[in-house]
């Protein structure tokens, strides 16, 4: 399970669940975190330390900011910010529990496809390089956001079978390798493997820390086809195949979202990807 900010009641209902959680340091809180070590201790021991019985797994310290985007406001507090949690988790003791990260998504990428052509683009690499640095020094994955519908809805060539996962054919081959794709979220991930490689991460893992399909809203958004996406993503990350490019590496997924969130603003598609 995922939430996005410090919720008490949520926290407290999770309790002694045994439901494994990553927690969300918003975006906006990212510059108080970053600013003052005391505040990032202060803020571990409120949201964690106060919830023994809480399965907390991963902190995600920011979600999607990107330089090339309205959250680039928050691009230089990301890293200082992840570093101050893992300080105040390590003098919490919780070091063995918790890991700290940062979600991103493959707006930061380009050359997606094949995925043997990805890379982080030149104009992030000064923001994301740093990072993956304190991942691989803590032996941290990265979180992306992971969503074969919007690369589906945004490029009329993509099949729709290959974005459920019931492409019967082999779709697309990535010469560096013969690797052949059946399915499009797999070929987003091993993007990202490769991006992480030549940025000097080759084993930093992943975690999805979202995916989902909207059930209305716009291109092949439908409860039908949503229900078909869920269903075989389960499946397949409940499968031992991993990716191509990570065959036999298992697939930890979080699934968005639980709800419609239907006071979202945006576009619909944002805020009816739910899993029925």
């Amino acid at each position: 399970m995922r939430i996005y900010s410090p919720d008490p009641k949520i926290l407290q209902a999770l309790k002694g669940t045994n439901i494994e959680l990553i927690l969300d340091v918003p975006n906006d809180g990212l510059q108080s975190l970053a600013s003052d070590l005391t505040v990032a201790a202060a803020w571990v021991q409120t949201n964690i330390q106060a919830y023994p019985d809480v399965k907390f797994k991963y902190i995600s310290v920011g979600n999607e900011v990107d330089p090339n985007t309205d959250t680039s406001q928050y691009t230089g507090y990301v890293l200082p910010a992840m570093q101050n949690v893992h300080s105040a988790i390590v003098s919490a003791s919780l070091q063995d529990q918790i890991r700290v990260s940062t979600a991103t998504y493959t707006g930061l990428l380009v050359n997606t496809s094949p995925p043997s052509q990805s890379a982080f683009n030149e104009n992030v690499r000064s923001y994301i390089v740093p990072i993956i640095e304190f991942l691989v020094q803590h032996n941290f994955p990265l979180l992306v956001n992971v969503y074969p519908y919007f690369a589906y809805a945004g490029d009329t060539k993509i099949p729709l079978e290959y974005a459920l996962f019931t492409s019967p054919n082999v779709v697309v081959t990535d010469p560096d390798g013969n690797l052949q794709y059946h399915n499009l979220f797999d070929a987003m991930l091993d993007s990202h493997y490769v991006a992480l490689e030549k940025a000097g991460g080759p084993n930093v893992g992943i975690v999805v820390s979202e995916s989902g399909w909207p059930s209305e809203g716009g291109t092949g958004a439908s409860v039908d086809n949503a229900e078909t996406y869920y269903k075989n993503l389960i499946g397949h990350v409940k499968g031992v195949n991993g990716t191509p490019r990570k065959p036999n590496k298992a697939i930890e997924a979080f699934l968005f979202a639980m709800f419609d969130e239907n006071s979202k603003t945006g576009a619909l598609t944002d805020a009816v990807s739910n899993n029925s």
